[in-house]
């Protein structure tokens, strides 16, 4: 068992070598979904990035083989990515330990690894989330095989090795303070697999390209492959260390099962020859029917028929191909299901359903009565062994049945039966602004005859029409958060969030419908904007609902004189310079125009977005990597301001309140070093570590301005922080 902090910790790599090469069980143990995580491909943050990420770990599985549980079991749990830490217990301060080590245990118990490998040091210098997960795995070997513990009611299992990683965990992100420890073991990952040709390398990046949110996935050239030094740290089997199966069973001979092995041995040996593969998996299988194998083996016999029940189909030749008339289903309802089996040689082949509790069958028709709402975030996910409605392949070749569970094409999914999708979820009302409307559109609401209303706070009033709301709030409203909740016919309805993208089976996160609003008091810049985004942030929406107009800008726009005079400050979102194809080549435009008298402003960017210390900016500007050491992780550290630069006070004066109830970091990519142009605006650190002065950075350049900004204010701005929406507006004055 492999185990980390986030989707795409895994090291597919070395996993695909044990498991096709080897016949290592491989699974992987995760504690976050990877909430706090980066957005490569859309604006998904949050518990609803944690939802696309777990599809997407759900399919690397696949690549792979993996058995996926999760620590983290819903998007509400206090495991949860919270953002970057440096430290793995103030990691576990947020957590909860007692919660964290309890998880823990109990999928130790329900899977029985014999050997489990964090894929991180606990060092100084690594992600507070990975030395937290590391540090845990060295104390739930005792735990998960102690009778006393009280935080799991399974039966006990007692873990037999610990290894730790003997490579660093060095790279852009993080930069591990002390060397690794000494190599006991090395797995060789450098060959490749004799059925597929392709390397171990290659397979585990056919895994990571799933993870797309996080840019993964790349092409393995020869010569590039490597292999993956292991320390031992704890083991509690006799005898030298020689592979990773010393002093462990190796096969079923070592269960006392010698004729089973053999069979399977010959199924092996008559690769490629279908008809032999039957017929030895077939005896196999029929020879442990109705075997448990020595005490506290039994999972390895259990998950040996599985095995088997697969390689039986696969020789066969029988595929099962299903789908469902509709991908969408309320409670109390029915879909239509079509399945199509094709070959299965020299076997009887049948198929029937496989239903989780709630879900019931009536031929071909499946219904949902008690069928609870789909969990976007399903804690265990096993390759092989689908845990919503599936067919069920039962397949009798040489006198022996076996079966396998299917998945349908598009797996369905159980929505709310009283629900209404509201857009947006999130707004704002500036009383330094005109406006006081907030238009909520109503869709797909569940019951059609039902009648929506909205629950408002006192003084506010909702006109409905055909299509949704206009909500108007009180010209004396005051600054807060106000919530605003879909009634149907006087009862709280349900929100959904479809996430769906080519590369995972879609999913649904469901929570209560409503509407969050920020009332605020920020006031607005006298200047003409222009906004370059990459896809990645919604600053400019956000900028626009505060009350500011804002122009959406195109690459061709960049090359004119006459369209770049329009405006009066010019903003570059997150990432865009590497997003927005040509935005790179078009960046000496827009420094002439700041020379000429503009306001550029950038926020933040990595190293490899395209940005290039000598050339993106105006002047010289480097970015920090790896990250860990160039971000200031807690939201609440103190800020320094270093200048009374007008950045902090016009419009808006800048002071402990615009600072207070940030979330979850401060900011990252910090700058490293820059040109004397620059004068460094702030100063803040995390505990125990020296001041940076890289957050916020103001130039004159020519008769204008560039100011780069790695605080994450698009982030508080989707979280309706006060002091985001303040501080964008200050970088978008004029320069005076």
């Amino acid at each position: 068992m492999n185990t980390g902090a986030h989707p795409d910790d895994e090291t597919s790599a070395m996993l695909a070598a044990m498991a096709f090469r080897d016949g290592v069980d491989i699974s992987y143990a995760c504690s976050t979904r990877g909430e706090g995580g980066q957005n490569d491909i859309g604006t998904e943050a949050t518990e609803a990035l944690g939802v696309l990420r777990t599809a997407e770990m759900e399919r690397a599985c696949d690549a792979l083989g993996l058995r996926m549980y999760w620590l983290s079991q819903s998007p509400d749990d206090s495991i949860f990515d919270f953002g970057f830490s440096k430290s793995g217990t103030e990691t576990m301060g947020k957590w909860g330990r007692e919660r964290t080590l309890a998880r823990f245990v109990d999928i130790l118990r329900t899977e029985r690894p014999d050997i489990i490998c964090p894929t991180f040091l606990d060092v100084p210098g690594q992600h507070g989330h990975h030395r937290a997960m590391t540090e845990a795995a060295h104390q739930v070997m005792d735990l998960s095989a102690d009778p006393a513990f009280e935080g799991s009611d399974l039966p006990v299992w007692q873990v037999k090795k610990l290894y730790l990683p003997a490579f660093s965990g060095a790279g852009q992100a993080y930069d591990d303070d002390l060397p690794p420890p000494p190599a006991t073991l090395v797995i060789d990952a450098k060959g490749a697999d004799p059925v597929t040709g392709f390397t171990f390398e290659q397979i585990g990046q056919q895994s990571r390209v799933f993870h797309a949110t996080q840019a993964m996935g790349r092409w393995i050239a020869a010569g590039e492959e490597r292999d993956w030094p292991l320390h031992l740290a704890d083991s509690r089997v006799a005898g030298p260390d020689e592979d990773l199966a010393s002093g462990l069973a190796r096969d079923l001979r070592d269960l006392g099962l010698p004729e089973v092995q053999d069979h399977m041995d010959a199924a092996i040996e008559s690769f490629p020859d279908m008809d032999g593969i039957l017929r030895h998996a077939s005896a196999a299988l029929g020879a442990l029917q109705g075997v448990t194998g020595p005490e506290g083996q039994e999972h390895k016999i259990s998950r040996k028929r599985e095995q088997l029940a697969h390689v039986i189909r696969l020789a066969s030749g029988a595929a099962v191909h299903a789908r469902l008339d509709r991908d969408q289903v309320l409670p109390s309802d029915s879909l239509e299901a079509r399945v199509e089996v094709s070959g299965g040689v020299n076997a009887e082949v049948t198929t029937g359903f496989a239903l989780p509790r709630g879900w019931s069958a009536e031929g071909t028709r499946l219904q949902t009565k008690d069928a609870p709402l789909s969990d976007p975030y399903p804690d265990t996910y096993l390759p092989g062994e689908p845990a919503g409605p599936s067919v069920e392949l039962t397949l009798s070749a040489h006198g022996v049945e076996s079966r396998t569970r299917h998945a349908f094409e598009v797996p369905p999914m159980v929505l709310p039966a009283l629900r209404g999708d509201l857009s947006p979820l999130a707004d704002v009302v500036n009383i330094a602004a005109e406006n006081r409307l907030i238009r909520v559109d109503l869709g797909n609401c569940t019951p059609a005859n039902t009648e929506p209303s909205l629950s408002l706070p006192k003084g506010w009033t909702a006109a409905r029409d055909e299509t949704g709301f206009d909500m108007t709030a009180p010209d004396d409203v005051a600054p807060g958060r106000y919530a605003l909740t879909l009634m149907l016919d006087g009862t709280p309805a349900q929100s959904v969030r479809q996430i769906a993208y080519d590369h995972i089976a879609p999913r649904a996160l469901i929570r209560p419908a409503q509407v969050e609003v920020q009332v605020l008091n920020v006031a607005l810049p006298k200047a003409r904007i222009g906004y370059l985004g990459g896809g990645n942030d919604r600053v400019s929406h956000w900028l626009e609902r505060a009350g500011l107009a804002v122009a959406e800008l195109s690459i061709e726009d960049l090359y004119s004189e006459t369209k770049l005079a329009q405006f009066d400050s010019i903003l570059i979102g997150i990432f865009a310079i590497r997003f927005r194809e040509g935005l790179s080549d078009a960046m000496p435009h827009l420094h002439d125009w700041a020379r000429a008298g503009g306001n550029l402003v950038t926020l933040y960017h990595r190293p490899w977005d395209n940005w290039d210390a000598e050339t993106t900016a105006p002047e010289r500007l480097e970015i920090g990597q790896p990250s860990l050491r160039w971000r200031v992780t807690d939201e609440n550290a103190e800020v320094t301001h270093l200048s009374d630069h007008p950045v902090l006070s016009h419009p808006n004066p800048i002071g402990a309140a615009e600072w207070a109830g940030w979330h979850k970091e401060r900011g990252l990519y910090f700058a490293k070093s820059w040109d004397a142009a620059y004068e460094p605006l702030l100063e803040m650190s995390d505990p125990d570590e020296t001041p940076h002065k890289g957050a916020l950075l103001a130039a004159k350049i020519g008769k204008g301005r560039h100011i780069h900004c790695a605080l994450i204010l698009h982030h508080q701005m989707e979280k309706l922080v006060p002091g985001g929406f303040a501080l964008m507006m200050n970088l978008l004055a004029k320069p005076t």
